[in-house]
């Protein structure tokens, strides 16, 4: 059965805004921009008749598509959307140091060494072994049409490749900011991306301001 995906990443919270790594172990909530670029969203897709909603299990996610929520749109949380988790580094300030081991890190996954993670934290390849089981509810949910999910920046990245069907090395072709749109279509076989790193309801968030 054919499927519209409406993807989203979360919106903007207090430690994006400082540049504070945050990862699956911290369950942030959104900030008054974060809220503003959600209502934005919401007054762009409104008309949308999304049949399902899937979310990470942190707060942020919930918070971004609230509105939609409330309309009474069916609602489902899945860890396997949760945002991959940096281990040692979450929560923290960045340093000279800290900006050093992720730029080797990100290096090395583009390179395909997929296998590494730092301390405490997931590689690229168990975030995708829980994005399968994601995957497999989402293509065999047949009666919706036009689902909503809500997710993180490097999640979503990996998300898009498995969606894709590309080589998740290639992640970082896949920009994003908060309340980024990817829209893909399913034919019943493949996914295509026919709206690619969509802001353009952030409009809205500005004639607020």
């Amino acid at each position: 059965m054919e499927k519209t995906i409406y993807l989203i990443r979360h919106g903007e919270t207090d430690l994006n805004k400082r540049g504070v790594v945050q990862g699956r172990g911290m369950d942030t909530e959104l900030n008054e921009t974060g809220w503003k670029q959600a209502e934005a969203f919401y007054k762009a897709y409104k008309h949308v008749p999304f049949d399902k909603i899937y979310t990470s299990t942190l707060k942020r996610t919930h918070q971004t598509v609230k509105q939609f929520i409330d309309d009474g749109i069916p609602w489902t949380q899945y860890a396997g959307l949760d945002e991959l988790a940096w281990g040692i580094y979450e929560g923290k300030e960045s340093t000279e140091e800290m900006r050093t081991a992720f730029e080797n890190m990100m290096a090395g996954w583009t390179k395909g060494d997929l296998h590494l993670k730092f301390e405490a934290g997931e590689s690229p390849l168990e975030v995708k072994e829980r994005q399968l089981e994601v995957l497999e509810k989402l293509i065999a949910e047949n009666t919706a049409k036009n689902i909503l999910i809500c997710m993180h920046g490097r999640a979503m990245r990996l998300f898009l490749c498995l969606l894709t069907n590309r080589s998740i090395c290639e992640m970082d072709t896949f920009p994003h900011q908060n309340t980024t749109l990817y829209k893909l279509h399913f034919d019943g076989s493949t996914f295509n991306i026919i709206d690619f790193h969509n802001t353009d309801h952030l409009k809205y968030f500005c004639e607020q301001d």
